[in-house]
Formats: structure tokens, sequence, C-alpha cells
């Protein structure tokens, strides 16, 4: 892996409006020679990754509607690269030590002129020599771990006049994003969306679109093959497929290895009556899934895809790794431990171990899919070392396509 364009993968974080709907993520690029502080060259390794990224990756396409917001020092700031990035898809993300000189505020003038998003980056105090350049964003991004709920209030009551965007970020509870919506801040960003936490009282939501395709497909005869691709993009269907199948059999013996292996134990009439009650339980409500069954699908297919890597034409493996990634950020969306989630749905015992305990093939994909999310360079690197055969291209390359596959998802269920 020595040319440039192996050196990168790709991280992100969705960043949510006031209704929890997806608005944008922050992408997390980083340089594959390890530790990003050791590069020695920042500015040519980040124009590296995102003129990679952009141009030969399609991230722009695989983000959809949605921006990239994009984190930009001092010295890339200043960049011809900067220019090659498609001004409707990013943010430009100003980080926190760039200094406010007039050369750089003349730059930011500049960009902006030049149709660019402008967002300023982990604000925790309005310092007076930061005035002209807050006066050029377009989104003012709050820290809001360091600052105590008074400080957080003076703060965005100071911040409102200015009719800036407020973004909340590392926002990791559900009280601080109750403090944060009313004190007005109209996009957020943390762990308490994205990371794996109990929230009690997520209903999955299904649309009514997606099971009348289903529904189609059963009563056309279409083969399992076909069927199981129909069931690939929905999480919160899969896992409820997977409860129907066990109670059908009763407790049997017989494990679960993939969703194609769950219909055959369903039964199509069986299937088709599940989906039928699922068509009137749903009434009138249809629309877009949560960013966290998104979240769920990319990571699911994300793992099918290095897993055939790894283990090229073994199907049980992708499947099983699919089934691994969807399920993983189930505690989130129906409010249950992970245990108590897997216990009545008979899967594989590599499956059960990946989830519960993060142990085998399965569970070190996970955890590498967790950490292309997140942007943790070192953990990665750990991961790769007890995955032979991957390595950060293959991760670039799958990556992509998982968020190509999700945005393709949400373009078709719009249409």
């Amino acid at each position: 892996m020595s040319d440039a364009a192996d050196q990168l993968f790709l991280g992100r974080q969705p960043i949510l409006d006031r209704d929890q709907r997806l608005h944008a993520y922050e992408l997390l690029f980083r340089n594959g020679s390890g530790n990003a502080a050791a590069v020695t060259d920042g500015v040519a390794a980040t124009a590296t990754v995102i003129a990679n990224a952009f141009a030969e990756l399609g991230v722009a396409a695989a983000l959809g509607d949605c921006r990239g917001f994009i984190n930009v020092d001092e010295e890339f700031l200043f960049s011809d690269m900067l220019e090659l990035l498609p001004r409707q898809s990013v943010v430009l993300e100003i980080l926190e030590t760039v200094p406010p000189t007039p050369a750089v505020i003349d730059r930011c003038r500049a960009l902006k002129a030049a149709g660019f998003t402008l967002a300023l980056d982990d604000v925790v105090q309005l310092a007076p020599q930061f005035a002209e350049l807050l006066a050029l964003v377009d989104i003012v991004k709050i820290d809001i771990q360091p600052l105590s709920r008074v400080e957080l209030m003076q703060l965005a009551i100071k911040l409102k006049p200015s009719g800036k965007i407020l973004l909340a970020e590392k926002v990791d509870a559900r009280e601080q994003m109750e403090q944060c919506m009313k004190l007005g801040f109209a996009l957020f960003q943390g762990y308490y969306f994205a990371k794996p936490t109990i929230i009690a009282g997520r209903k999955l939501d299904h649309s009514q679109l997606s099971l009348m395709k289903l529904m189609g497909l059963l009563l056309s005869d279409a083969d399992t093959s076909e069927i199981e691709q129909a069931l690939k993009p929905e999480p919160g269907l899969t896992v409820n497929l997977l409860r129907m199948t066990n109670s059908v059999g009763g407790g049997a013996s017989e494990t679960i290895t993939s969703l194609g292996h769950a219909i055959a134990v369903l039964g199509r009439r069986q299937l088709q009556r599940w989906l039928q009650l699922l068509l009137f339980a749903s009434g009138s409500q249809g629309g877009t899934a949560s960013p966290l069954l998104q979240m769920a699908a990319t990571r699911g297919r994300l793992m099918e895809l290095l897993a055939a890597e790894i283990r090229p034409g073994d199907a049980a493996c992708a499947d099983q790794a699919f089934m691994v990634g969807i399920m993983s950020l189930m505690p989130v969306l129906v409010g249950q431990p992970i245990a108590e989630i897997v216990a009545p749905l008979g899967l594989a015992e590599e499956v059960k171990a990946a989830l519960c305990t993060g142990s085998g093939l399965l569970g070190e994909l996970l955890a590498l899919a967790e950490c292309s999310e997140s942007g943790d360079v070192d953990r990665l690197r750990r991961h790769f070392d007890s995955l032979p055969g991957l390595g950060l291209k293959a991760l670039n390359r799958a990556q992509t396509e998982a968020l190509q596959w999700t945005a393709s998802i949400g373009q078709d269920k719009a249409g």
C-alpha cells in the first residue's frame, strides 16, 4: 500500500435536525500512515485524502441529498485543493486552532463569495478577536461538554441575535439534547445519536412502500434471493422477521444463519400474513427511516463487503456479517440490551458471539466497522493486524460502496 490513493479511509458521524432527521454528516478523513499527528506534510496528506475521496471514491454521490462537514485547518484553508470540493455538497468546518488573522478573514470571505458554506468548530466562548470570523460563518458548532448549563445558556443567548445556525456537538445524553432544543439549537451531533446506547421507547418504523414491495414480490412468486435483497435495506423488518421465525418455530433447535434461511423456515404463507399485519398496523405512517436505521443498514452492508473481501466465495459468512452489522445498533432502536434482543432469536453462535462479546471474525469486523465510523486511527490499525487480507484501500472501497448503497435505498423510497 505505497501509493497515496491507498492511504485513505472514511468515517462519518450523523448530524440531525430538531426532528432527529438526518441533515448532514461530519466526514472524518485520516492519513493511513499511522497516527494522523505523525504526518509530516499535513496539507499534502489532507489534500490527497479529500481529492481522492470526492474525485475517485465518489463520496459526494454517496452523501445523497446530505452535506458533508469537512474539517479545515489553517494550512489547508489556503490550499488550492480546497476549491476542488463540490460547493453544494460540503460545509467547510474551520477548526478552533485557526487564528483569525487578516489573511484568514480574507480567505474565508473569498470562499464564502465563491459559494462555500462555512462553519466555526468547537466554540466554547465568544472571544473578541473572533468577531469578524464569526460574522462570515453560517453555522456555529458549540462544544457543549466543557460548558455548564448556565454557561451554555449564556453563550446561546449571546449568539441568538447573530442569526447563525447553532449546532450542538458532543451531545451524549437526552438531557443535553433537550436543553439545547430549549435554547434554540437547530442541529445536533454526538454519541447520543450515533453510539449504541439504550434509548427507551424507540419504535422501529417500516414504510408502507417497503411493505408493499415485499408483498408484491411474494404475490409474484419471486425467488427467495430477491425477497432477501428487498429485506436487507430494512433492519427493523429484519429483526421482526427473526422474532416471527423463532415464534413460528416454537423454540426449535434449528439456528438461523441468514435472511434467506429465516424466510425458508418461516414459509411464504406465514411471511405474507406477517407483512399484511404490519401493513395494516402501519396505517398512513410512511416516510424516511431514522438516521440510526440508515446507519444500521450501512454498517451491515459494509461488514458484508468486508467479509467477502476476506473470504471470497463464502456467502454464508457474508450473510452473517450483514446480520451482525444491522443488529449491532438494535439496542438503540428497540430500547433493550443486545443480550436480551439476541436471546430469543435463534441466531448462529458466531453471530451471537460477535454481538454480545465482540469475539470471532465477525466481532473483529464489527469493531473495524465501528472504527471506520468514528475515525479512530490507532484502533483501526490494531484491527487490521488481526484481519489479514484487509487494508485501508479495501475498507475505503467497501465504505464508499456501502454509503452509496444506503443512499440509493433512500432515493428509491423517495421515488
